[in-house]
C-alpha cells in the first residue's frame, strides 16, 4: 500500500484499480480491528456505505477483516455518513466504517473512519493502521473471532436524532419543500425526516440502484432540482451528494444557494436572536462575499485549508460551533459531531420558519463576489506544489492580483482527490475574473 492511498478524509481509491481490491479490505479491516482493540478493549464496529453496487463486496470484505482481528460488527446497510457517525457514538460502539465515495461516479469507492465519539480518526491511529498494513494478516484464535448482524432500526434512529436539532415544538407545515437524494444514501431518510416534521415533499432521485449514485443528480447536478422547483412551485429545493454530507439548496425562483450562502443565514439568523457562539470557520475557497457580509455583522471569520478535518479543528481551536465550505459540506458543532447534509438543512429551514421569510431573501443580504474557476490536470507523478512554485507561474499570480487591484484574491491549490491544480480567482468584475483565471490557467498548462 502507497501512502497516498490514505488522505485527510479517510482511505480513498478506485474500485478495480489497486490498492482498492478486496483482499486489500480484508487486510484493512484487521489492521483497523487490531489497533482499534488495542486502543478500547474487544467491542464492536459498526459498518454503513452508500448506495453504489460496490458497496456489497467492500462492505462483505470490511467485515470478514474486523472479525478475523475479534471485533464483533453491526451491519447498517445504506447509511448517511454522518448517520454512521452519529450512531458510532449512541451505539457506543468503538469504531465506525463508511464505505463511500461521496460525490464521485459510481465505480469509485472509498473508506473513512470514525472514532467512538462520533469525530475522524485521530492521526494517530490512523498512522497505526497504515503500519500494520505492511505486516502480515493474522487471525485471532476461533474461540476470539467476531460476530456479525444487522442493525435493522439504524435509519430510524437517524432520522430521530436529525429531527431533534429542531426545536420541539418546531414544524413545517405550509412549507413545499423538493428533495433531490443523488439516488445515495440519504434515499431513505432525507425524505422520511421532512414528511414526519409536516412539510410537503417533492422527492426525485431516490431509487438508487447501484450505478445511478451522482448520476446527474444530487449537489454536484442540480439542474433537475431546478425544474422541480420551479415546476411545483415549491418554497425551497434541497440536493444532497451521495453519502448526504452535502447540502446544496435552491429557493423559490429556481436560483443556487450554495454552501457559503448556506453559512451565512444560519449565522446571520442566530446572530440576530443572540443565539451564535463565536464566529463562522470557512476554507480558502469561502467566497469573498461571505467574509465581507459577516464582518460588516461583527461576527468573526476565519479561513482553514481546504477540507472539513481542517475546518473542524479551527472550530474546536476557538470554541466556536459553525463552520464548513461552499460545495455545502457545513458543520453544525452544537448539533452534531461531523459535516450532516440533512442536519444543515434542518437548520437552514429552521431559520426561514424564524424570520418568516423566505430563503431567497435570507440569502440576499450577502453579495456573493464572482468566481471562476479552472481545474488544470496533471501528468502522472507531477508534483503540484512544485508547478504552483514555479518562477513563471508566481510571475502570473502577481501580475493577476495587481490586475484585481485589491477588489479580488487569487488561490492556486492542488486536489486533494484528483490529480489537478485548482486555479481560482474571485472578484467584482466577472468578465476581468473570468480572463485573469484563463490567464493563469495558460501559465500553467504551458509549465506542464
Amino acid at each position: 500500500m502507497t501512502k497516498p492511498f490514505f488522505g485527510t478524509d479517510g482511505i480513498r481509491g478506485t474500485v478495480g484499480v489497486e490498492p482498492i481490491t478486496p483482499k486489500t479490505i480484508v487486510h484493512l479491516g484487521w489492521a483497523l480491528g487490531t489497533v482499534i482493540k488495542r486502543h478500547y478493549g474487544k467491542g464492536s464496529v459498526l459498518v454503513g456505505k452508500d448506495t453504489r453496487v460496490s458497496g456489497y463486496l467492500l462492505e462483505s470484505a470490511m467485515e470478514a477483516g474486523l472479525s478475523s482481528a475479534g471485533m464483533d460488527v453491526a451491519m447498517l446497510g445504506p447509511l448517511p455518513t454522518p448517520a454512521i457517525a452519529y450512531l458510532t457514538q449512541t451505539a457506543r460502539a468503538n469504531a465506525g466504517v463508511v464505505i463511500s465515495a461521496s460525490h464521485n461516479h459510481y465505480a469509485d469507492n472509498g473508506i473513512k473512519f470514525f472514532s467512538p465519539n462520533g469525530a475522524k480518526i485521530s492521526d494517530e491511529i490512523q498512522a497505526e493502521i497504515e503500519d500494520l498494513m505492511s505486516q502480515d494478516m493474522t487471525v485471532v484464535k476461533a474461540q476470539e473471532l467476531g460476530k456479525a448482524h444487522r442493525m435493522d432500526d439504524a435509519v430510524g434512529r437517524y432520522v430521530e436524532f436529525c429531527k431533534a436539532t429542531i426545536p420541539r415544538r418546531m414544524d413545517f407545515k405550509g412549507l413545499k419543500v423538493a428533495l433531490d437524494c443523488a439516488n445515495g444514501a440519504a434515499y431513505q431518510s432525507a425524505p422520511a425526516a421532512f414528511h414526519e416534521l409536516g412539510a410537503d415533499i417533492h422527492v426525485i432521485n431516490n431509487q438508487p440502484n447501484g450505478f445511478n449514485i451522482n448520476n446527474n443528480c444530487g449537489s454536484t447536478h442540480i439542474e433537475g432540482l431546478q425544474k422541480l422547483v420551479l415546476d411545483e412551485n415549491c418554497d425551497v429545493g434541497i440536493a444532497f451528494d451521495g453519502d448526504a454530507d452535502r447540502v446544496l439548496m435552491v429557493d423559490m425562483h429556481g436560483d443556487v444557494v450554495d454552501g457559503d450562502q448556506l453559512l451565512f443565514v444560519i449565522a446571520d439568523s442566530l446572530q440576530k436572536q443572540g443565539r451564535l457562539k463565536g464566529g463562522v470557520v470557512g476554507t480558502v475557497m469561502s467566497n469573498l462575499g461571505m467574509e465581507k457580509a459577516l464582518l460588516e455583522r461583527d461576527i468573526p471569520f476565519v479561513r482553514a485549508k481546504v477540507g472539513d478535518r481542517y475546518v473542524m479543528q479551527e472550530l474546536k481551536a476557538r470554541d466556536w460551533v459553525i463552520g464548513g465550505e461552499s460545495s455545502g459540506h457545513i458543520i453544525c458543532l452544537d448539533k452534531t459531531t461531523t459535516g450532516d447534509g440533512l442536519v444543515s438543512a434542518l437548520q437552514v429551514l429552521t431559520q426561514m420558519k424564524f424570520m418568516e421569510r423566505p430563503l431567497h431573501e435570507l440569502a440576499s443580504k450577502m453579495q456573493m463576489y464572482p468566481q471562476t474557476m479552472i481545474n488544470v490536470s496533471l501528468p502522472a507523478g507531477t508534483d503540484a506544489a512544485s508547478i504552483c512554485a514555479l518562477e513563471a507561474v508566481s510571475e502570473a499570480v502577481d501580475a493577476a492580483e495587481a490586475t484585481l487591484a485589491g477588489a479580488g484574491r487569487v488561490l492556486l491549490r492542488a486536489s486533494g482527490t484528483e490529480p489537478v491544480i485548482r486555479v481560482m480567482v474571485e472578484g467584482q468584475d466577472p468578465a476581468l475574473v473570468s480572463v485573469v483565471c484563463k490567464d493563469i490557467s495558460d501559465v500553467v498548462n504551458r509549465q506542464l
